[in-house]
């Protein structure tokens, strides 16, 4: 392979290490700031115990976090040194006021989660956790806007020719808000979300199937219900924003979203596969849908097709349409399971259904990979542009770096994130396995049956 594919794959491969760990801080850091909210009014040494639970799990996670996204960084002086000369004046201001406004929001007020619980007040320790959470959030925000702004670049100016070329800012208000800032931001919480409270679903319903826990396990899992469906159920507006935002700013990314290839009406698939070889899609498909979901009722407009894009700036097409329709039917199979649990957690018959139970363990793994496979859907998506329209990705590598290099850097980075991986996934079912602790004299005032102990 050569030095681009290579490239390509070796920051593919830090962004999808990253980001496995990215949803469940954010995601869990609203739990944790839920918990230490029901211990803070209501003083049991039970909400203390499982605020502490969480803490600790959302220390190790951000912790590797933290770790696994420094190499990104690197990566882009490393092996896309055209791409950093082009856009650093404007990628440069996002990065930085993430790491000095969110980052020592979230890295303070975790210490004093982590180190404060007996030194100040309770209602300094209260507030810290929710800060903690909204540094999580303004650190996403950051992300975001340097992310939206190579999908749809606005606020800037072009300057230089050549090797030489490079984007400054003009307007940084119009630049952060770009076009599509707002619709992936609320697109990608309400995604982490869902991972927060499948996570939370899913160790309460370890808990309930080995008959531990009891008190932990039913609070964690009624936050997780409710976090859970409300967040599925505001995936279809969310969702239906962003890929508004994608039909009106980016139509060679949604023909292929589609596999739309003639201009008109654009039909809406549900399953199907698209066939190159013959300019066709065969699809379960409903005719002119995306017309109505983007408001066009009379499905008037038409939306351009494939076969008006040279094949150069066509993005990789099977590609782009599986992941894009694999991660809709995932959001269908997460909200059937998130109602059937509702239901039965109503009908206070989630203990007696076991079966349920144990597919709700593993059931963070299905907003985990729908968020895998939308940021596949996103970012092939708009190839063959790095920064849309204006540099291709092909254009944006470090000329100097050979393949070789490129390729040892990708085997020593799969290397260390996998034992980082590891390291993390023991930690963090070490502390599952033991769950929240409670001291025995503390244990020995709580009123209550001894069935819904923590010990």
């Amino acid at each position: 392979m050569d030095v681009v594919m290579l490239s390509r794959i070796q920051f593919a491969v830090t962004v999808i290490y990253h980001f496995l760990f990215v949803p469940f801080s954010i995601g869990l850091g609203l739990v944790m700031a839920l918990a230490e909210h029901r211990y803070y009014k209501s003083g049991d040494e039970r909400d203390k115990a499982a605020a502490d639970f969480w803490i600790k799990i959302f220390t190790a996670t951000f912790a590797v976090g933290v770790a696994t996204g420094i190499s990104m960084e690197f990566a882009f002086g490393m092996n896309w040194a055209t791409y950093s000369r082009f856009m650093g004046d404007v990628f440069g201001p996002p990065l930085a006021a993430e790491a000095l406004l969110a980052f020592f929001l979230e890295s303070v007020f975790l210490g004093v989660l982590i180190f404060g619980r007996t030194k100040v007040s309770k209602k300094v320790y209260h507030t810290s956790a929710w800060l903690v959470w909204a540094g999580t959030l303004l650190s996403a925000l950051w992300i975001i806007i340097a992310n939206s702004w190579m999908q749809t670049p606005a606020g800037y100016k072009v300057i230089g020719e050549g090797l030489g070329r490079k984007a400054v800012l003009t307007d940084f208000f119009a630049a952060a808000f770009n076009p599509s800032t707002l619709p992936r931001y609320l697109h990608t919480i309400d995604a982490v979300l869902m991972v927060g409270g499948f996570s939370a679903m899913a160790i309460a319903a370890y808990y309930l199937r080995r008959g531990t826990h009891g008190h932990f396990a039913k609070r964690t899992m009624a936050t997780g219900v409710a976090i859970a469906l409300a967040s599925t159920i505001l995936m279809l507006p969310m969702g239906h924003l962003q890929a508004v935002s994608v039909a009106n700013t980016q139509p060679s990314k949604i023909a292929a979203f589609e596999g739309h290839w003639n201009d008109g009406p654009m039909p809406l698939g549900l399953i199907g596969y698209v066939d190159e070889a013959n300019g066709k899609t065969v699809a379960l498909q409903i005719p002119g849908m995306v017309n109505i979901l983007t408001g066009d009722f009379a499905r008037t407009r038409s939306f351009a097709g494939l076969n008006s894009f040279e094949a150069a700036d066509r993005p990789p097409l099977q590609l782009t349409y599986q992941t894009y329709h694999f991660m809709s039917i995932l959001w269908g199979l997460m909200l059937l399971l998130a109602i059937v649990t509702w239901w039965q957690h109503r009908k206070k018959t989630l203990e007696d259904k076991r079966g349920l139970l144990g597919l709700l363990v593993w059931s963070p793994l299905l907003p985990m990979l729908a968020i895998q496979l939308g940021w596949a859907s996103a970012e092939v998506g708009r190839q063959p542009w790095i920064v849309w329209g204006e540099l291709r990705t092909v254009d944006a590598i470090s000329k100097a770096v050979p393949a070789g290099e490129v390729l040892l850097s990708l085997v020593l980075f799969t290397a260390f994130y996998t034992i980082i991986y590891i390291a993390w996934a023991r930690v963090v079912l070490g502390i599952i396995k033991k769950g929240p602790e409670l001291a025995e004299k503390e244990l020995a005032v709580q009123p209550g049956p001894v069935s819904e102990g923590v010990v």
